[in-house]
């Protein structure tokens, strides 16, 4: 499912105009972004939860020359799905 489906989908579900859909998407996805920059995590009870992972700063290889490289530390956006959608699934 991409964008314009998902948005299909809740203007459907929630009885809303393509339009106001796609401005409520747009909503959630900059308030997501904007907790997790600022170091948050946002909780959907039943549906999961979004946070921010510290990765390690660790050294790979160059697989075209095999040559040993460093990798910085970085922060990186994880999700942790919830029961009720873990259920939902299975």
């Amino acid at each position: 499912m991409n964008k314009s489906e998902l948005i299909s989908a809740i203007s459907e579900e929630a009885g809303l105009a393509k339009a106001d859909a796609g401005r409520a998407l747009d909503g959630f996805i900059t308030a997501v972004t904007d907790a997790l920059k600022s170091g948050d995590s946002v909780s959907l009870i039943g549906f999961g939860t979004f946070v921010v992972k510290k990765r390690e700063a660790r050294t790979g290889r160059n697989p075209q020359t095999g040559q040993t490289i460093k990798i910085k530390a970085a922060k990186v956006p994880g999700f942790k799905a919830g029961k009720g959608l873990k259920d939902a699934v299975n």
